[in-house]
């Protein structure tokens, strides 16, 4: 079972939530993205696992929710541990944006969206991964993440790339 805090948009914690229950209207819970550049300018892209209920086999960037009580931070560490198993450094990036999102489906999806950018030149290898959340990744070009959007292999939750890029380079 996973715990996450609730916020309002002031990020003051409002209570708390279980996973897979519905969101209140005027709650919201905090997730994290993390996208991971080389030297190169390439960026880090996972595909999600077959066995994932959303979304399987689709590709993003590592991301996912805040558990309850951890920061934005750590938990954007520990998400790129754990999907990945990549041991980032402070010293090597941080937040640039965040965004709110309000979505209606299904079951309602409210979150505050810490974006983060950091800089690594070392190897990945999935079997240091403690989840089986990433079934392959690939270093890939602004223009490749593009492509993907555009074929409809990126995942729903990315609605819009201009968040990330524009004409010239990465926004963050």
């Amino acid at each position: 079972m996973e715990i996450w805090d609730l916020y309002n948009l002031d990020r003051e914690v409002v209570g708390e939530h279980i996973r897979g229950n519905a969101m209140p209207v005027d709650a919201y819970h905090l997730v994290v993205h993390i996208w991971i550049r080389n030297t190169d300018g390439q960026y880090l892209f996972t595909q999600r696992s077959s066995n994932k209920k959303t979304c399987p086999l689709k590709w993003e960037c590592v991301g996912g929710s805040v558990l309850k009580g951890e920061s934005s931070l750590y938990a954007a560490l520990r998400e790129v541990y754990e999907e990945v198993g990549i041991n980032l450094s402070t010293k090597d990036g941080g937040l640039v944006m965040t965004q709110v999102r309000d979505m209606d489906g299904e079951t309602r999806v409210n979150d505050i969206n810490d974006i983060y950018l950091f800089k690594y030149d070392g190897d990945v290898n999935l079997e240091l991964a403690t989840t089986d959340e990433v079934a392959d990744f690939k270093w890939m070009t602004k223009d490749e993440i593009i492509e993907l959007f555009r074929e409809g292999k990126v995942v729903t939750g990315i609605k819009d790339l201009s968040y990330f890029f524009n004409d010239k380079d990465m926004i963050f």
